[in-house]
């Protein structure tokens, strides 16, 4: 089994910038199996959506939903077991639990579809205020 912790979440001003973490623990076998981490976020009411991938370890390949190309980066530390979130210009509609996800094995759906990802982390608040 494979844990994964978010952290760097909080409240910030609109405009401001906040740098999700997610840390990779557990089995080395499971964790060599991830192939992809998953952005993911939530806000209340709403249903989880996808807001980007990296290619774990490799390439780095990054791919983002339209909605945060541009103001959002995602980037890794493959040697901590590490991925990160960079969240740039942020505004009020940015307030979610924001999830890291990992992913193993061959694409059955589209990367942002949820049931897609194995292993999940709790979730880190970030609330935007205007």
């Amino acid at each position: 089994q494979v844990r994964l912790v978010e952290s760097g979440g909080g409240s910030v001003q609109a405009g401001g910038s906040l740098r999700l973490s997610c840390v990779l623990s557990g089995n080395t076998d499971h964790i060599g199996q991830i192939n992809y981490i998953g952005w993911f976020r939530q806000a209340p009411g709403k249903e989880r959506e996808g807001v980007g991938r990296i290619r774990f370890g490799g390439s780095s390949t990054t791919v983002y939903g339209d909605s945060w190309r541009g103001r959002f980066t995602i980037s890794q530390d493959k040697a901590s077991n590490t991925a990160y979130l960079q969240m740039d210009s942020l505004t009020s509609e940015d307030t979610a639990t924001y999830y890291c996800a990992a992913h193993t094995g061959l694409w059955r759906r589209p990367w942002d579809e949820p049931a897609e990802y194995d292993d999940w982390g709790q979730g880190t608040q970030v609330t935007v205020s205007s």
